[in-house]
């Protein structure tokens, strides 16, 4: 029989639950019995979740992470919160760092058991980019408000279905000559499951994880390059990439309309990667997944002829 889990009928509230990580977070814990509450600016998103509950397993809350009442309204009764909350875009010391500490401040009145801060490696308060800057505090003002909170700090997370693996896949799909931005910078690319599995753990033990930071990182070092050549080695395309110059990349990424803006430029070429003394998702529990275990079944629908192409060796 297997073991009950200590968020069996326990309220979780995932703030940003929505997204790539969150989503994964929800069904992990549907799976563990636990009610999940999805507060986000468009829960609508999330709707695709159902399926996965029981009846009153799963609720939805709009969420303004810039109004300090709506948060406090959706933390209101959970037994533990998740903030999972992270943009290139808009007020990100509002969204990344005040509406954190607002959640941990109106989770702690709550006497919630755990609260988990989603943030990145590379988060630091006097970091040069908006996005780390503001990791950095958002980390500060959480654990300021619960000093028992779970910080996990992912490098760049990789799934099937969103994150760098289908957009670049799309890409070398279209493109036979492609430039790649941070092309020698090495990633720690992480699996979505891994970073989620991560996330429960910490919630099922804050005992064990609270107060502490862990870097959630895949186990193996890759180039951006690399990263590339092995998304067109999967397609069974033959591809040429070329490293895009960084006076050129500044000028690309200063522009209007363009997939990649000057802070996520300087992110791609500072790499991400874990750091020594920090623990990794090993103490969580968790066994992460290098991207060459997936890459081979998820470029299938990308090969010219999908599963019909020759058998692969």
């Amino acid at each position: 029989m297997a073991r009950k889990s200590p968020l069996d009928g326990k309220l979780v509230t995932l703030i940003g639950g929505n997204g790539f990580i969150g989503s994964h977070v929800a069904q992990d814990l549907l799976e563990r019995g636990a009610r999940v509450r999805i507060a986000a600016r468009e829960p609508e998103k999330a709707f695709k979740l159902k399926p996965l509950a029981n009846l009153g397993q799963l609720q939805f809350a709009r969420c303004n992470a810039m109004d300090k009442r709506s948060i406090e309204a959706c933390v209101a009764g959970s037994d533990a919160v998740v903030y999972l909350i992270g943009t290139f875009e808009g007020n990100q010391q509002a969204l990344q760092a005040d509406g954190a500490g607002i959640a941990a401040k109106a989770t702690a009145a709550t006497g919630a058991s755990a609260f988990v801060y989603i943030s990145a490696i590379g988060a630091d308060p006097e970091a040069q980019t908006g996005y780390y800057r503001t990791k950095g505090d958002g980390e500060r003002q959480v654990f300021e408000e619960f000093p028992r909170a779970t910080v996990i700090r992912p490098s760049v997370v990789f799934g099937e279905e969103d994150g760098l693996v289908p957009m670049f896949a799309d890409l070398v799909q279209m493109m036979p000559v492609m430039p790649v931005f941070g092309a020698d910078s090495e990633f720690q690319v992480v699996w979505v499951d891994d970073v989620a599995a991560g996330v429960v753990h910490a919630l099922e033990d804050p005992d064990t994880h609270g107060g502490k930071v862990f870097e959630a990182a895949g186990p193996e070092k890759l180039s951006m390059m690399q990263i590339h050549q092995m998304i067109a080695d999967g397609q069974d395309r033959s591809r040429t990439f070329f490293p895009m110059p960084t006076p050129l990349a500044k000028v690309f990424a200063s522009m209007p309309l363009t997939p990649i803006n000057s802070d996520q430029l300087a992110m791609l070429e500072e790499g991400s990667v874990a750091s020594k003394g920090t623990p990794g998702l090993e103490k969580l529990g968790v066994d992460p997944k290098p991207l060459s275990l997936f890459l081979d079944r998820w470029m299938v629908r990308y090969r010219k002829h999908g599963r019909f192409s020759e058998k692969r060796a």
